[in-house]
């Protein structure tokens, strides 16, 4: 057996084996805003429930174990001691994924990530109208465990409503575990999905995604491809060029001249294997 002391360890070695063996871990989906008013949107799977009355829920946007650095998020619930938590399910997974890039200061996840702000009725900041569940939360406190690289920041939060669509209860006015359909986070790319088990999404691009805000407006508002659809696209560092499109379609001349809802329909089959180039080549092709 494999014995580890973690102050013998590099820490992002250690880190990353504490996200496999502890999982699956459920998302939290923050929303915070910053002072000036600039909303900003982030996943952490560092998170919890614990306890009914009163309703608090925990996560923590640990500090960055390269830089050392804090999270947006942790910094704009020390600042307004808000924060709106929204659960994920499969039909937004990899628009959250898009959102976990690290984006500068004041860019709005929102936007890049194809989400849809939705005004809380408690607290300022933004609900994510695509998330079956979303809780408005005041913050209690912030417990640090530490201030090294990988150091907790434990947000304790007060539930002070919790939203939840009609379309993921049961007969009963329950929630249906099938009809919610939410994904977990583990270790790696790993997630896990009730209905099917683990599967992976790759990583954000080290580099930024141009973001679903800078997707054609004929693909952005197709009536074929979905959110997820939209958050791969988003999740490349440029579109293909003029030449790497015509030379695809050289290639593959059977794409060329197909109406766009056919395009459409070709390139979702694409990103269902994880072939993003394709799809966008044959999305440009004309």
């Amino acid at each position: 057996m494999l014995t580890i002391i973690p102050d013998e360890m590099e820490t992002g070695k250690f880190h990353s084996y504490l996200l496999g063996a502890v999982a699956p871990r459920p998302i939290a989906f923050a929303s915070t805003i910053d002072e000036d008013g600039n909303p900003n949107l982030s996943p952490f799977s560092f998170f919890n429930v614990f306890g009914s009355n009163p309703a608090t829920l925990i996560f923590s946007p640990a500090r960055r174990v390269r830089g050392n650095t804090t999270k947006h998020t942790l910094d704009n619930v020390l600042a307004t001691k808000e924060v709106v938590i929204n659960v994920v399910n499969y039909d937004m997974v990899q628009q959250m994924s898009l959102s976990s890039t690290e984006y500068p200061k004041g860019v709005n996840e929102f936007i890049k990530a194809g989400f849809t702000m939705l005004k809380s009725e408690e607290i300022k900041p933004f609900r994510v109208t695509e998330s079956p569940v979303q809780f408005e939360c005041i913050v209690k406190d912030v417990i640090f465990t530490g201030y090294e690289g990988g150091a907790g920041n434990l947000i304790i939060c007060e539930v002070l409503k919790m939203h939840i669509s009609e379309a993921v209860l049961d007969e009963n006015g329950e929630i249906d575990q099938h009809k919610i359909d939410l994904v977990a986070r583990a270790g790696g790319n790993y997630y896990s999905r009730a209905k099917d088990g683990f599967f992976e999404i790759p990583k954000p691009i080290s580099t930024l995604g141009i973001g679903v805000d800078n997707i054609p407006s004929e693909i952005r508002n197709s009536t074929i491809l979905t959110g997820n659809d939209l958050g791969m696209l988003g999740n490349v560092a440029q579109m293909p060029s003029k030449e790497t499109v015509d030379n695809f379609g050289k290639e593959h001349p059977q794409f060329i001249g197909l109406e766009t809802t056919k395009k459409h329909i070709f390139a979702r089959e694409f990103l269902k294997n994880n072939h993003i180039e394709s799809a966008w080549n044959v999305l440009l092709l004309n």
